[in-house]
């Protein structure tokens, strides 16, 4: 699930540095009600789903919503590793430059130009969590898992996609692009 409108996407300007973004710009009410509308129209969640979020504040307030909606039984968990991409010198800059970055990282996605967080780095991130989240709520035994929704950011889980999916992580922004508060299904081979 992607956050809901923020308050960095209302004013257009890149949040991605931990020291701001666990601690300001959570969701807006339009923010508030996209999460609202978006948890109470799914089908595939229930209270036995765990919920794992990124610790920026926006997602936190996304994740605590869809806690109340879905009425989980187990808390919330936070991992930094569904943190924002790291945006570098750009961080704090218009939201414009998402775009440059973007056309960089389909010629080469291991680029860290701006000391932004290369796009082969967030997909091994992301990744290594999938995976260890699979060892310890996957019963092979039985072919059952745990329900888990992994509430973060539109670039983390493009990303996470061409993992899922087996394309080049220069190629995320030719995914379907994840509206705000969208739940997406994503199911491991």
């Amino acid at each position: 699930m992607r956050h809901g409108q923020s308050e960095a996407n209302v004013a257009g300007i890149i949040v991605s540095d931990p020291q701001i973004g666990c601690n300001q710009f959570g969701l807006t009410a339009l923010g508030q009600q996209q999460v609202i509308k978006s948890a109470s129209n799914t089908s595939k969640l229930n209270q036995d789903t765990l919920i794992i979020s990124s610790d920026f504040l926006r997602a936190k307030n996304t994740a605590e919503t869809t806690q109340k909606i879905l009425n989980t039984l187990q808390p919330i968990q936070y991992s930094t590793a569904l943190r924002e991409r790291f945006y570098g010198e750009l961080n704090g800059k218009n939201d414009s430059q998402y775009q440059m970055v973007w056309d960089i990282d389909q010629q080469n996605p291991d680029h860290q130009k701006f000391n932004v967080e290369s796009a082969n780095q967030v997909v091994s991130r992301v990744s290594a969590l999938i995976m260890q989240l699979e060892q310890q709520y996957f019963d092979l035994h039985k072919n059952v898992g745990q329900k888990i929704l992994l509430v973060a950011h539109g670039d983390v889980l493009q990303l996470l996609q061409t993992w899922f999916q087996n394309v080049p992580a220069s190629q995320h922004r030719s995914l379907p692009h994840l509206e705000t508060a969208e739940i997406r299904c994503l199911n491991p081979d």
